[in-house]
C-alpha cells in the first residue's frame, strides 16, 4: 500500500525478524475514550499477523506524559484522538503530507534515522480510512464524482480529514460544507486555502442556497448523532435533509458510530434512496492503515473480516460484502445493517 512505501522516506524499519514475538505497545491518547472500539479492533488485527503486541488506552491531554510514553523503547506507535490531534503533533519529529495538509495528527509510527535515532512520525489515517472504506465498497466511485460536488457535514478535525480525502482522491468539482458554526467553517476555508491552494470549498449556510445547489455525489457526516436543539444545529439538519431529498442520489458516509452505527443521518439517507457506509466501516479501515504503518504488513483478509464482524449494530454482527456500482446510482450492498 502507498502509505507504507511513503513511510520509508522518513527512515528505515525499526522491526526485525523476531519483532512480532517480542511485546510492543501501541497506545491511544485522548479523553472520553473508555468506550473506544480501537483496542478490540487492534487486538484482532495484531493477532491476525501473529504479533503479540498490546494496544492500550491512556486518558490524558498531558504532552509531557505523551512524550514519555511515546519515546519508550517498547512503543511501536500511537493513536491520537480528541482533543490532542493538533497539540500532540508538536511532540513528533516529522509530519507527513497528509498531516500538514489537514492540520491534525491521529497516528504516529516509528522509523530509524541513518544515525540510528528512533524517529516518531505523525500522520493522518482518518483520511485513508475514509478513502479505503469507500473504495472497498464502491471501487468505481471516482467515475460517478466527475463534474459533481461532494459535501462534508461538520467543522472539526474529522471534517478536515473528510475534505482532504474527497479532494485528493475523488475529484469533486467542489466541496460543500454544512456546519452549525460559521466560525469553524471560516477557519477550515482559511486553513485549506493555504495548504491546498486550488481547493474549491463552498459554505452552504441557508435553506435557499441548499435548494438551488445541485445534489452532491458523496456526503460525509462527521457530527455527533444527537437531536438538534440549537438554531445552528437545526439549520444544519434541515440543509442536509434538503440535499438528501433531491432527485439525484449518491453515497452517504457517516463517521459517527456512537451510540449506534445506525445514526439518524444514515437512516434518513437510506429512506431517501441513498447508499450508506457506517462509521464502524471507516473505523476498521483507519485501524488497518495504522496496522500497516506499525506492523509494516497489510493485515490478512481473514483478520479484517473478523474486525468487521466484531462491530455490532442493534445486537447483530455486521455483514459486509462487495458489489459493483450500478449506472447512475451507487448500488446498495449492505445486508443486515452496519
Amino acid at each position: 500500500m502507498d502509505i507504507l512505501q511513503q513511510s520509508y522516506a522518513y527512515g528505515r524499519s525499526p522491526l526485525n525478524s523476531t519483532s512480532k514475538s517480542v511485546p510492543h505497545n501501541a497506545l491511544l491518547f485522548g479523553t472520553n475514550i473508555s468506550k473506544s472500539l480501537s483496542p478490540l479492533l487492534h487486538g484482532i488485527l495484531f493477532k491476525s499477523k501473529n504479533a503479540i503486541w498490546r494496544y492500550s488506552k491512556v486518558q490524558t491531554t498531558d504532552q509531557t506524559e505523551f512524550k514519555a510514553r511515546l519515546t519508550a523503547s517498547d512503543t511501536i506507535g500511537t493513536s491520537i484522538t480528541m482533543p490532542n490531534k493538533v497539540t500532540f503533533g508538536k511532540a513528533l519529529d516529522h509530519l507527513t503530507e497528509e498531516a500538514h495538509a489537514i492540520g491534525a495528527v491521529n497516528t504516529s509510527f516509528v522509523r530509524v534515522a541513518p544515525d540510528r535515532r528512533r524517529l516518531h512520525i505523525g500522520t493522518n489515517t482518518d483520511c485513508v480510512g475514509i478513502r479505503e472504506a469507500i473504495l472497498h465498497r464502491h471501487p468505481s466511485v471516482r467515475s460517478a464524482t466527475d463534474g459533481r460536488a461532494a459535501m462534508v457535514v461538520g467543522g472539526g478535525g474529522a471534517a478536515r480529514s473528510a475534505i482532504y480525502a474527497l479532494w485528493k482522491w475523488f475529484g469533486p468539482s467542489e466541496i460543500y460544507i454544512v456546519n452549525r458554526l460559521e466560525s469553524e467553517v471560516e477557519d477550515i476555508v482559511k486553513h485549506f486555502t493555504v495548504s491546498i491552494p486550488n481547493i474549491e470549498l463552498r459554505h452552504i449556510k441557508s435553506i435557499d442556497t441548499a435548494q438551488r445547489m445541485p445534489a452532491p455525489c458523496i456526503i460525509i457526516g462527521t457530527i455527533p448523532d444527537s437531536t438538534p436543539t440549537e438554531p445552528g444545529e437545526i439549520l444544519c439538519a434541515r440543509i442536509c435533509d434538503i440535499f438528501l431529498r433531491k432527485s439525484e442520489k449518491g453515497l452517504l458516509v457517516d463517521m459517527c458510530y456512537m451510540p449506534s452505527p445506525q445514526t439518524h443521518l444514515i437512516m434518513t439517507a437510506q429512506g431517501q434512496g441513498w447508499n450508506t457506509i457506517a462509521g464502524t466501516e471507516v473505523l476498521v479501515r483507519v485501524c488497518v492503515a495504522q496496522q500497516i504503518l506499525w506492523v509494516e504488513e497489510e493485515p490478512n483478509e481473514m483478520g479484517v473480516q473478523h474486525a468487521y464482524r466484531a462491530m455490532r449494530s442493534d445486537g447483530r454482527p455486521t455483514k459486509v460484502r462487495s458489489a459493483p456500482m450500478s449506472t447512475g446510482l451507487l448500488s446498495p450492498i449492505v445486508s443486515g445493517g452496519v
